[in-house]
Order: C-alpha cells, then structure tokens, then sequence
C-alpha cells in the first residue's frame, strides 16, 4: 500500500516526473487544499493512465490546511483513495515543464477497480477531473475568471478550486483541481445516443481543435476578413461525447450529417432566413455568450481550439450550443498573433493567424454570424445586459481581487514562485514580463480597462 506521509521535510528522491526548479520547497500551513499524490516513483505518462493514490485535506474555507498531519491531526480528509493518472494538455504540456493533470477517481487499483463518482471540494459528483497547471499564465487566474465572469450566462461553467500540490513528497506548486467540460449530471446533463428514430439525433459534443486525435473535416474552409476562403487550410472537429471508438455507423453518419447541415445553413445565401437558415441549427444566445467572453479576453485559442459545442436530441433541442473552456492565454497574454491588442476582433484575425503559419484558423461560422444585422443586435444587447451586472468593471475587478487574496493570504503563490521561477523572465507565449505577481495583476487590470471600453464602443454601450 502506498502510504501518504505527512512530513514534507522528509523528502523523497528526486522524482524523473519533471519536478520544479526549486524540489525543496516547504510548506507548514495554506488556506488552499493540499493534494498528496503518490506513484511510487513511476513514470506518468500522458495517454496511458497509471495507478496513483491521491489524499486531499480541505478543513474549510476560511480555515488552514498543514502538511505536517502528525502534529496537527484530525484534519478533514476531503477524498482519499486511487486514481487512474495521466498527463494532459496540448501546448499546455508540450511548452510547459509545470505539467497538467487529468485523473479517474476509482474504487479500487486501475487493474482491479472502476471509476466511482465523488464530490471533491464542494463540487459536483462525478469521477472525471483536471489539475491545471498554470505556468505561461503567471497571474493562474485567467481561467477561473472566465469561468467565474460566465457562470450566470452559460449552461455549465466549470468549478475549479485552487490547491497546493505534491507528488510523491515533493512540492510541485499552486495548482486548479477543475471540472471538465463533460457528461455529467451536474456537468453537461448528456445521455448516450441511441441507434434510431429521436434518440438517434442527441446527445452529442464534438470540438474545434487540432489533429491529435481522429477528427472530422469540415466542408468547408476559414475565410479571411473579407469572407475570402483559405482553400490550404481545414476545420477539423473532435468527437467528445461519445468518443469515435463508441459511436456506431449510423451515429457517426447522423453527427456528421448534422454539422453538413449547420454549415450549409451559414454558407446559404438565405442564412438569415428563420426558417430555414442557421437559427434552426444553433442556440443564437449559446453562441453569443461563447463570442462575447471570448472576445473580451481576446483569446488567441478562441473558436479554433478547444471549441466545444454539443446538441441535445432533437426532442429536447436540437440546436448546437457552445460550451467556454481554455482561456489560458487571454486577456493579454500573448504575444503571437496579436494576442496583446485591445483593440481588435479576434474572430477576424485568421488574416494574422495565415500570415503567422498558423496550422488552425477561426471557422467560418463566425464571419457568417457577425454578417447578420439581426446577430449584431442581439450580441449588442447582451453586451449590455453582461455589462449592467456581473460584466461590470468593479465586479470584474472585485473577481480578480478575490482570487489575488486566494493566491496571496498564506504564501502559496511565494512558494508557487519558488519551485517554478518565472518573475522577469520570457515564458511562452508571454507578452508582458511582469517583474513580480503585483505587477502581473496590475497588466491583467490595465488591459481589461482597455479592453473594456474598446469593446463598449463598438457595441454602442453607455452607462
């Protein structure tokens, strides 16, 4: 049995699962959870899962949490047991030695057990989860402030927790235990396809992403500013929900099929028609919150990566919603593709993303929308309608100045700082390099400012 030691100042040896820049981190007491994982030393691996064994203390908000179990017993013990472990991620993994996670809560060993459905700090039941690991976002909020910004507006947001990690006695930093975009009953409310008639039709989610897993290629390609076709390049769509190996002919045929007929609706020259253009394939107002946090971040990821959209079957709702996810390299973020400025579309940069060589390009669907006068007014008015409530700038402000406190009340991100040192130093793909966190949030606030009052003179908004 692998035993969750409580005493960080027994170190482990160094383990070959890239460990941070500084392995001697100490941490007495934080006011986040703390996250013991053990392999015994093995190799993590980032498509095959391996065995772990995971301990989570959580005393509470408010209360502090402490490695040293022995001298501060009868800690709540939020989970404790095995977990499926792998790594996960695309850029996130490939140009970050801080690695993220994805685990499989079980109720047993990976050879003996199966998954088990578990609340983990306060959130929902269910046994599929993520460790974000924020390394390129130096501020580790982007994320939850998108999630928070949209959880009155979308259907499902995540819930993501901060957390202290370790991983077989070392300290590997400031992590976000999350919620995935996924089935779930307190997730995305999916239910498996059936093999005809209505059940045929739903549920299903797929994903604008890249080619690192079997993909469906559009019929059609991005355009240019001008709606232009970039004939070289492709829109490529992940099967999510179920995965391809699960679904069956007809299933597949019938996804398929659907998209085809979205699509053609948005390149029709009577796409706008109600009754038979776009509107009877897609949740009009789904798409407009997705563009409006999107745009506001100005994510350079935005609609042609991590792109998650699902249907319902047609009996329930057959139209196409969009689901927010990635936001890592918003608000600013970034300097390739012009992912700094404040005062641009980023559903019109396929001309940057061309011109830069970039494999992936904003789908069509987008320009198609924001052609449509009767689109425009409703994305006007729900910028409006964000902006009188929770989209305001002192809420926006009051959001990042909670997690700020999160980060800041006990240390962890000093310590975060200490095993991954990154003040001062060009971390891709980084735009602004802060000299220290105050700096960071200080750039993350400015640039919402900006951002802010671009968006609301384009979208005509007063107070």
């Amino acid at each position: 049995m692998l035993l969750l030691l409580a005493l960080v100042a027994c170190r482990q040896r160094e383990s070959v699962n890239f460990p941070p820049v500084d392995t001697g981190v100490k941490l007495t007491a934080t006011n986040l959870p703390i996250v013991w994982i053990e392999v015994g030393g093995r190799d993590i691996d980032r498509y095959r899962r391996i065995d772990a064994r995971m301990k989570i203390i959580d005393n509470g908000r408010g209360a502090l949490n402490y490695a040293d179990m022995v001298a501060h017993p009868g800690q709540r013990i939020d989970y404790v047991g095995h977990i499926a472990l792998r790594y996960r991620g695309n850029s996130t993994y490939n140009d970050s030695p801080k690695k993220p996670y994805s685990f499989h809560t079980l109720d047993g060993t990976l050879k003996y057990g199966s998954k088990k459905k578990v609340k983990i700090l306060g959130m929902g039941m269910d046994d599929n989860w993520a460790l974000l690991a924020p390394y390129a976002d130096k501020s580790m909020m982007r994320d939850l402030l998108s999630f928070e910004l949209m959880r009155p507006w979308m259907e499902f947001t995540p819930r993501g927790r901060y957390c202290e990690v370790f991983l077989d006695g070392t300290y590997y930093g400031v992590y976000i235990l999350c919620e995935l975009v996924s089935k779930g009953k307190y997730r995305l409310d999916l239910h498996k396809p059936g093999t005809r008639g209505d059940a045929l039709t739903g549920d299903y989610m797929l994903e604008v992403d890249c080619n690192d897993e079997v993909t469906y290629t559009s019929r059609y390609h991005p355009v240019s500013s001008s709606g232009v076709p970039y004939k070289d390049k492709n829109i490529l769509m992940q099967y999510k929900f179920p995965d391809h190996d699960k679904l069956d002919k007809g299933q597949l045929a019938y996804i398929q099929g659907r998209i085809n007929q979205m699509e053609a609706a948005l390149a029709s020259p009577d796409y706008r028609d109600p009754a038979t253009g776009y509107r009877r394939f897609i949740d009009v107002g789904s798409f407009i919150d997705y563009q409006l946090i999107t745009e506001l971040g100005h994510n350079v990821d935005g609609y042609r990566l991590s792109g998650k959209f699902y249907k319902r079957c047609d009996g329930v709702d057959g139209r196409f919603k969009m689901a927010l996810w990635d936001t890592n390299l918003a608000y600013g973020n970034s300097k390739n593709c012009e992912g700094w400025r404040t005062d641009t579309w980023i559903y019109q940069s396929n001309d940057v993303l061309y011109g830069a060589n970039e494999v992936y390009l904003v789908p069509f669907w987008w320009y198609r929308l924001n052609s449509d006068p009767d689109y425009v007014a409703a994305l006007k008015a729900r910028w409006a309608q964000m902006r009188e409530s929770n989209l305001s700038e002192e809420r926006i402000m009051a959001t990042i100045d909670s997690l700020v406190t999160e980060l800041t009340s006990h240390g962890a991100e000093a310590r975060n700082s200490q095993a991954w040192p990154t003040w001062g130093k060009y971390v891709w793909p980084n735009y602004y390099i802060a000299k220290d966190f105050d700096d960071e949030v200080a750039y993350l606030k400015r640039w919402i400012h900006e951002r802010l009052a671009w968006m609301d003179e384009q979208l005509g908004f007063r107070f």
